[in-house]
């Protein structure tokens, strides 16, 4: 049985994070901190736990005993709190913020996406868990990146209001978000470093010209990604190439429709669709920001760190209602 930390335990990751790991057969949470909580019950919090669990936060994380830990703190913490372990802390280490994504920061760090890298994952005892953007478009593109197919790419995608975590700001309010979209970060967003890094290592004739636009949506969670770009392969190549890629992938469906949200909304799944339009090719990406796009792809390292199927405790179902 894997022991399982969770550092930072109040946002929203991290409750994801224990929704699945409460129900998985081969882990076991032995601790979840969190300074603002120490003594409340998960469920104070995580509502959604509620007769699930009578574990308390605790301050202090006792990581002694622990196979595994998941740092949830937050983006920029997490270097702090990697370098606090003992020294004789031999165990896992699988963080959810932005601190290790990228190369120049990476230390000994392995970049968690399992459709890109799983021979490395497998080998590694620290994993950079992906940004949900960057996961739901990366999905988009891989296999064009591993054919070295890639032009000027044009991305313009909509997250629901849990990608800005759980604490409240001007633009997660309900009185504001409801009803609304917003442009947010153009071209600028921070999963561009880690989205490109990945690009130039598949594909060598990759420059770096990804446009990416992000929206808020008036949801709570669930990302779409629409991307397209100049493709001179017929339709049916493409979608060959797509199916060859992803046909032996647990958690990625290439699907014959249009994807929409409540396909994926509470699964670790992304659904993609593949389509030509003229000398444009055309990529629909759905995930669940919060399970596919963090806490779910967080657990499905940590399985193959462990050795573990990667389905393993990570078999939820979506609802159209």
């Amino acid at each position: 049985m894997i022991k399982v930390g969770i550092i930072g335990g109040a946002g929203y990751t991290a409750g994801e994070l224990i929704r699945i790991l409460i129900n998985h057969p081969s882990a076991e949470i032995s601790f979840v901190q969190s300074s603002s909580h120490s003594g409340d019950p998960l469920w104070s919090v995580h509502q959604d736990l509620t007769g699930d669990t009578d574990m308390a936060f605790c301050s202090e994380a006792q990581v002694a005993d622990v196979d595994v830990i998941f740092l949830c703190s937050g983006h920029g913490k997490s270097k702090g709190l990697v370098h606090s372990l003992p020294d004789d802390y031999k165990g896992a280490i699988i963080d959810l913020s932005n601190d290790f994504r990228l190369k120049a920061d990476a230390e000994d760090f392995v970049y968690g996406l399992p459709e890109a890298f799983r021979a490395k994952i497998r080998n590694a005892r620290h994993i950079a868990n992906p940004g949900c953007f960057a996961t739901s478009i990366q999905l988009a593109i891989l296999p064009m990146a591993k054919a070295d197919k890639l032009g000027e790419i044009q991305v313009t995608g909509i997250t629901g209001s849990t990608g800005a975590g759980q604490k409240p700001s001007e633009t997660t309010h309900f009185s504001w978000r409801s009803d609304n979209i917003s442009v947010y970060k153009p071209f600028t967003h921070q999963h561009l470093g880690e989205i490109n890094e990945t690009l130039r290592t598949l594909a060598p004739s990759y420059r770096g010209d990804l446009n990416f636009v992000p929206i808020r949506g008036d949801f709570a969670r669930g990302i779409l990604s629409s991307v397209y770009f100049d493709c001179d392969i017929p339709e049916a190549e493409v979608v060959k190439l797509y199916h060859d890629y992803y046909d032996n992938e647990p958690f990625v469906t290439v699907a014959d429709c249009n994807p929409d949200l409540k396909m994926v909304v509470n699964t670790n799944k992304c659904v993609l669709s593949v389509k030509k339009y003229g000398h444009k090719l055309h990529i629909v990406s759905v995930i669940d920001n919060l399970v596919k796009g963090a806490s779910g792809q967080a657990i499905e390292n940590m399985n193959l760190v462990f050795g573990l199927p990667e389905q393993t405790g990570l078999k939820l179902k979506a609802s159209r209602f």
